[in-house]
């Protein structure tokens, strides 16, 4: 029984020293006893009032980097009560998966508050299943897909996002290609053809007592028929909710704001010396179709506070000029005298002005002329002792799209007036000649009137900037093609939507500051409360951003996380300067010269091809020359 005791006392003896050799070993080989001598040692010279807070800090540092271990897609509501998509990511920290943040993007559908019924529900069922699908996509096949990465990997998250998103776009390319050749075997065989019918008689020649201007359209060059709208592949806002989640758990895991993170992925991990604020493009009133007034023609009317003000300066004073036309809306109407209808024989001469919120946080507002909103900011801005195009300019979102009427082959600018393309070309110069203050047409035609866009660039881009929103391309279409100069302008709106990753969107400010246009970062019609788009504008070194109305909670957040930035930018001392709003150079000699440059047919160009390039040696010109 003895020897049996001993027996067993020498095998544990010798299990435990072959465990002990097993944990030296690996201690040995994770470097554990070299870094515990040196964190020991450092800590008794330190003494740290908290000595385990300090050994878990140095701890925390040589743990391994945080690793995505899961990512979830959720259907939550946008700022208007809609469905949208929301990312969660989880990454393990230290051994432990952990929440690390999440995101809520914007889908891109538009906002029609007048739809019919039948519209309305259709494209409530296409945003539902848009959401359904990417909640879908997050949950299965991406959050396997990148299990195991780094956050910090933002450049090959998105390759694998892409890649991912490339086999949806063939799989439903091929989806399609089967139902049509399935309904095409059901289809009977058709009959005979029957012969055309005989032409129409000639329309009757117009009578010489015929008012001009009714049916004046047999001589007018047709319009072109609307392009096909882009198709948006349905689930495809998992690509950029994700790659956004991504790049902001990076930025937490480093303990860094997302527009640095941003602002690093742009310049090529070097971090810049300063950040510019973007410019605010604000909108105060809508005017456009939706509005109850005739004036169809201004979708927005936007202020744009000098460069020289502090986005918090900037936005106090258009918290002033807002609260003046809410006064303005809310006072009674003064008692109307007995009098004839007007020429319209419904509406009386000047109707008061009234006003609702409308879902892009301005008022929306009942106009009956071009001239009447522009009017009432500048009367409101000479009360304030401001001064349109000094202390502040405005820009005007045409919503060029919304007014055509194709029955009539016319832009309907004011109910019952109507407008060939050509004769748009006059009104906006006629507009800019008497409004000198506007700087900035946004979507003045549809995108198929590319021959107007030319015009309208020549006629005024040296005074005011054109820039294409909704009449522009995807920004996966602008990468793929190369070629962002259709519609011609000198700016374009992107968004971040859709399958747009972080990567994206540093190729494409990269493309367009190349082409020296400008960019305007906007916020989509339905908005939620996420505020990172506005990291994303500080870090890619946007021109302009545009929110909205100083309304709504889902936007007065991003102007609120404006106003954090700037603040943090002032107090770590990297905040930018602000250029002036120079359009001199945006012209067809400059373009002529850059083209001479690039052929090396010229020595030196004619003028500068973009305001901050040009703003030195034109100053130094005109010193010269006086």
């Amino acid at each position: 029984m003895e020897e049996e005791g001993g027996g067993r006392s020498c095998g544990t003896t010798r299990e435990l020293q072959k465990l002990k050799q097993q944990a030296m070993e690996y201690y040995r080989e994770n470097d554990v006893p070299r870094r515990l001598e040196e964190l020991l040692n450092s800590t008794f010279y330190l003494q740290p009032a908290d000595v385990y807070g300090h050994l878990a800090n140095c701890f925390s540092k040589l743990a391994k980097p945080p690793t995505i271990c899961k990512i979830v897609g959720k259907d939550v509501l946008d700022g208007l009560g809609l469905p949208t998509l929301q990312v969660d990511i989880f990454c393990t920290i230290q051994n432990f998966p952990k929440n690390v943040c999440s995101v809520v993007i914007s889908t891109h559908f538009e906002v029609h508050e007048n739809a019919l019924p039948e519209l309305a529900e259709a494209e409530e069922a296409e945003r539902a299943s848009a959401v359904s699908t990417a909640v879908q996509w997050v949950n299965s096949t991406i959050t396997h897909e990148l299990q195991g990465m780094a956050p910090s990997d933002q450049a090959e998250v998105d390759h694998l996002l892409r890649i991912f998103f490339a086999s949806k776009v063939q799989e439903d390319k091929e989806r399609k290609e089967l139902e049509k050749s399935l309904e095409y075997s059901t289809v009977p065989t058709p009959l005979p053809p029957v012969p055309p019918p005989p032409p129409p008689h000639p329309p009757p020649t117009k009578k010489k007592g015929q008012k001009p201007g009714r049916k004046d359209t047999i001589t007018e060059k047709p319009i072109a028929p609307a392009e096909p709208v882009e198709p948006v592949l349905s689930g495809s806002m998992a690509i950029g909710a994700v790659s956004l989640a991504v790049a902001k758990a990076c930025a937490m895991l480093l303990n860094k704001p997302l527009y640095l993170s941003i602002a690093l992925l742009k310049h090529n991990q070097e971090q810049p010396t300063t950040l510019s604020m973007p410019l605010l493009m604000v909108s105060l009133v809508s005017c456009g179709k939706s509005s109850s007034g005739k004036l169809n023609l201004m979708k927005e009317v936007i202020c744009i506070p000098h460069p020289e003000l502090t986005t918090k300066q900037g936005v106090e004073m258009l918290m002033e000029i807002q609260k003046h036309i809410n006064k303005i809306i809310e006072m009674p109407s003064p008692p109307k005298a007995e009098t004839k209808k007007g020429h319209d024989g419904n509406k009386r001469g000047q109707q008061q002005i009234t006003g609702k919120m409308s879902h892009l946080g301005c008022l929306t507002i009942n106009c009956d002329s071009i001239e009447q909103p522009l009017l009432l900011i500048q009367e409101i801005c000479a009360n304030l002792g401001l001064e349109l195009g000094t202390n502040l300019h405005l820009a005007i979102n045409c919503a060029g799209h919304e007014l055509m009427d194709y029955n009539k082959g016319k832009y309907e600018v004011i109910m019952g007036t109507y407008k060939n393309a050509a004769e748009m070309v006059d009104l906006y110069v006629d507009l800019i000649n008497k409004y000198p203050s506007i700087i900035a047409l946004i979507d003045p035609f549809r995108k198929e009137d590319s021959e107007q866009w030319d015009s309208i660039y020549h006629a005024l881009g040296s005074r005011c900037y054109i820039i294409a929103g909704t009449a522009s391309k995807s920004i996966s279409k602008l990468l793929e093609q190369g070629n962002i100069s259709i519609p011609k302008s000198n700016g374009l709106i992107i968004k971040h939507t859709n399958q747009t990753t972080m990567s994206d969107l540093v190729e494409i400010t990269n493309l367009i500051d190349s082409k020296k246009h400008i960019t305007v970062f906007g916020s989509t019609e339905g908005e939620s409360s996420d505020d990172s788009l506005v990291d994303l504008a500080v870090g890619l070194g946007v021109r302009f951003i545009k929110l909205g109305g100083l309304s709504r909670g889902e936007r007065v957040t991003k102007y609120n996380r404006l106003l954090t930035i700037e603040e943090e930018l002032v107090q770590n001392g990297t905040l930018g300067f602000k250029e002036e709003h120079t359009f001199f150079y945006f012209n067809e000699e400059a373009e002529k010269a850059a083209e001479a440059l690039e052929a090396a047919a010229a020595r030196e160009p004619l003028v500068p091809t973009f305001p901050t390039q040009g703003v030195e040696e034109s100053a130094e010109t005109g010193a010269s020359s006086g």
